[in-house]
């Protein structure tokens, strides 16, 4: 016969800390029982209402069945292992142990620290919904329950890491999703053996076949709006417990220039706006360099009188036009990186010294020319127009800019060309990353940079191969 006390020494012999408690009580007929829990990761009145309260009533015969029956928990199953019970304890849920009865009762009173939900500040929409996602995963699975209110929506629940025990569930809608592609997902994170996993973004290197590529091959979203929207086009969604960035799988860059609110508002309005993003992204990543390439091997690129005035601007510069731009742009990246780090308030003051004072004393000295500062400060202003791919975008303006230094307008083409044969011949999970322009679908293109409207687009995204392709099947307005 197994006792109580010696039970609870099998359990404190693994859980050593202090924050690990144990309750012990008695029912009225003094039938002994007790719950182990980590404290502030549970709902200690949920123990009281849904454990204690009922088992005070408990014969002193009564059998493990019988007890069962007086509890009132909705969230409960049966363990035997003591390995079980552990990690149990430790995902936060509590573990009842009884007198005399080798098997406990796992009881779901969870309820770790939480921020409420909330609008994410990287995705702030003028138009549609303003939820975002939290750091629970349960918490996330609700918000797109809320929205996919169909049988054929799929979440399957993985736990990896070794010492975290991270909970990761992949989410899908079954029939329009391509056959295979959730196990094939599963495979790729199970495969890696991780301590921990503190976010998502330890899952998107483990979905990328090659981790060193500039580009990323995992899309982001942090609204369950946008995630529904993507999983419904035959995605697989990947939400990770912990982390309020959802990951969804296959990825195409043209993703990056398409943002939440372009579904909210007319199409022509969308169209301009993902237009405008992509010539702001190109000027971005380009324009320091084709400055440097024009000053220092084609300065006959420039026109006459804004040739003039450069000039004027640069004549006593004690730095050559490389070494000028790359100063330039490495004081941005210090003050972006600083007003970052700092708190809000200081980080604001440090912005407007960075930006007044300091560019202006440096012009003054001689040492940046205004030129430098315009071209710079437009270049930085239009990256941040997709702010998704700002970290590849802004590694792109270093490339070219050390390129157009070196080997000028024609090192500027030889990296765009390059950049441009790089990008077709990838592809992630079968879905080739430039698509629908290499290859060609031309169905695709209503929805890339173009925004069509919603009797438009009547089908599923070609690309993705899925057996359910209509998504609309009144099309009496489409024209």
């Amino acid at each position: 016969m197994v006792t109580l006390e010696k039970s609870i020494k099998s359990l404190k012999d693994v859980l050593t800390s202090e924050d690990i408690l144990v309750f012990e009580f008695k029912a009225e007929s003094g039938k002994k029982f007790a719950v182990v829990f980590a404290d502030g990761i549970v709902d200690k009145e949920l123990i009281g209402e849904l454990v204690v309260k009922p088992l005070r009533a408990a014969e002193a015969d009564a059998e493990y069945e019988d007890i069962k029956l007086l509890l009132a928990s909705p969230e409960m199953k049966e363990g035997k292992k003591k390995k079980d019970a552990i990690k149990e304890v430790l995902n936060g849920n509590a573990v009842l142990l009884i007198d005399g009865e080798k098997d406990f009762l796992i009881i779901g009173v969870k309820s770790p620290p939480m921020r409420a939900v909330a609008e994410p500040p990287t995705q702030v929409a003028v138009h549609g919904p303003r939820e975002g996602f939290v750091e629970d995963v349960k918490i996330n699975l609700g918000l797109i329950r809320k929205r996919i209110k169909t049988e054929k929506l799929q979440v399957k629940t993985i736990f990896v890491g070794e010492k975290s025990d991270t909970a990761i569930s992949i989410v899908y809608i079954e029939g329009t999703c391509p056959k295979g592609l959730p196990e094939k997902i599963e495979k790729e994170i199970t495969d890696n053996k991780i301590d921990i996993i503190p976010d998502s973004s330890y899952v998107s290197q483990f979905l990328t076949k090659k981790p060193r590529s500039l580009f990323k091959r995992c899309g982001t979203a942090e609204k369950p709006d946008v995630f529904c929207a993507k999983i419904s086009e035959g995605r697989v969604g990947i939400v990770v417990d912990g982390s309020p960035i959802c990951l969804t799988v296959p990825f195409m860059v043209v993703e990056d220039f398409q943002t939440v609110e372009d579904y909210y508002i007319s199409s022509y309005r969308a169209t301009t706006l993902r237009i405008l993003r992509v010539v702001s992204i190109i000027i971005g990543i380009i324009l320091p360099a084709l400055y440097i390439s024009a000053q220092l091997f084609k300065i006959q690129i420039i026109p006459l009188q804004l040739l003039l005035k450069i000039s004027s601007s640069v004549a006593g510069l004690a730095l050559s036009p490389s070494i000028e731009m790359f100063l330039t742009l490495f004081v941005l990246e210090v003050l972006n990186e600083a007003s970052i780090r700092m708190p809000k308030y200081v980080a604001l003051a440090l912005s407007v010294v960075g930006a007044l004072v300091l560019g202006d004393t440096a012009v003054k000295a001689g040492i940046i020319s205004t030129p430098a500062i315009i071209i710079v400060a437009l270049s930085a202003i239009c990256l941040y127009t997709v702010p998704n791919a700002i970290e590849t975008t802004t590694t792109l303006r270093w490339m070219y800019l050390i390129i157009a230094g070196s080997a000028g307008p024609f090192g500027v083409v030889l990296l765009t060309s390059y950049l441009v044969c790089y990008l077709v011949s990838e592809q992630t999970y079968g879905v080739p990353l430039v698509t629908p322009f290499a290859p060609l679908i031309k169905g695709d293109l209503y929805d890339s940079f173009v925004k069509a409207n919603m009797y438009t687009l009547d089908t599923r995204p070609e690309v993705f191969r899925t057996n359910d392709k209509v998504r609309l099947k009144n099309n009496e307005n489409k024209n």
